[in-house]
């Protein structure tokens, strides 16, 4: 038996103690206070991160405070990693219950959608997209054969447009899409897909390039005085750690296929999308809408 391996309660109600992780990007910023919450609770974890050394030194820090922690290095982007994080978790600790997706990447410094290269978009997709589907895939096997689980994805405010951008608000957009449509398919075998679009000091919110662009966002007239302020203050990111805690326990039990936002004190949750009324006339006694007409309903 691996020194790594917990007992295996399982105890009802919002307990976490005895439950098994896996976290992607958990060696930093949010996903690092991710990590450390959910070991706070019990929770015996698989954490992931593309920096070895810092996936040593979150791994022995967990261990250090009496909790249960392996890792696995590696870009969660890349086919695999995903993979061998389940497998992990299943190998050291024989349960999976939670995954959570925290990787991530910032966009090259004042990248536009004139500016970015196809690589440079692509490392973006591969960054926050395909992290979220690998997790998403390989977690959510284990959890509908035994018909229960939580994933909490990672998205972004920024997905609405609001922070300038390409790549990283395209691919932020795609994995709230990403949960949605899980959560439909999964919903029927006990597996609750979740997104938190959180505000919190990591190193994609801190450091010169960051401050210039939201400052630059607001001369532009895109962020308002409210938002830029917060933009340029954000809290720690152990205020919104405990979101993604919530949502991998029993007490969110019924939340599924929803988008929450948190920053510091704040909590919203995003209705879900739906057309606005402008017009209608049944297709079969009428003809297409000609453009002067288009433009009557829509000007």
């Amino acid at each position: 038996m691996s020194e790594s391996r917990s007992p295996r309660p399982h105890p009802p109600g919002s307990d976490l103690s005895g439950r098994v992780a896996v976290v992607t990007g958990g060696t930093r910023g949010i996903g690092l206070a991710v990590c450390y919450a959910l070991a706070g609770r019990g929770v015996s974890l698989v954490v992931n991160g593309r920096d070895a050394a810092a996936v040593s030194e979150t791994v022995t820090e967990i261990r250090g405070g009496g909790g249960f922690a392996v890792g696995v290095t590696g870009s969660a982007g890349d086919d695999g990693v995903a993979q061998t994080m389940v497998d992990t978790a299943l190998a050291e600790f024989g349960a999976l219950d939670i995954a959570v997706n925290c990787a991530g990447i910032a966009e090259p410094p004042g990248s536009t959608v004139l500016t970015i290269t196809p690589e440079e978009f692509r490392r973006q997709i591969d960054a926050h997209l395909m992290s979220a589907f690998h997790l998403t895939q390989a977690a959510g096997r284990v959890f509908v054969e035994q018909e229960t689980g939580a994933i909490v994805l990672t998205g972004s405010s920024a997905s609405l447009g609001m922070f300038g951008g390409s790549g990283y608000p395209a691919a932020k957009g795609g994995v709230n899409a990403l949960a949605l449509a899980a959560a439909a398919d999964l919903g029927d075998h006990g597996v609750r897909v979740n997104v938190v679009m959180p505000g919190a000091r990591s190193r994609l919110s801190t450091g010169q390039d960051y401050v210039a662009h939201i400052e630059g966002l607001h001369r532009r007239g895109i962020l308002d005085d409210l938002t830029r302020d917060a933009a340029l203050d954000p809290a720690p990111p152990e205020y919104v750690a405990a979101l993604y805690v919530f949502l991998a326990s029993d007490a969110a039990a019924k939340i599924t296929g929803q988008i929450y936002t948190a920053a510091g004190g704040f909590i919203g949750r995003y209705d879900p999308q739906q057309p606005t009324f402008i017009a209608y006339r049944d297709h079969r006694d009428t003809a297409p809408y000609t453009l002067d007409e288009l433009a009557d309903l829509l000007t």
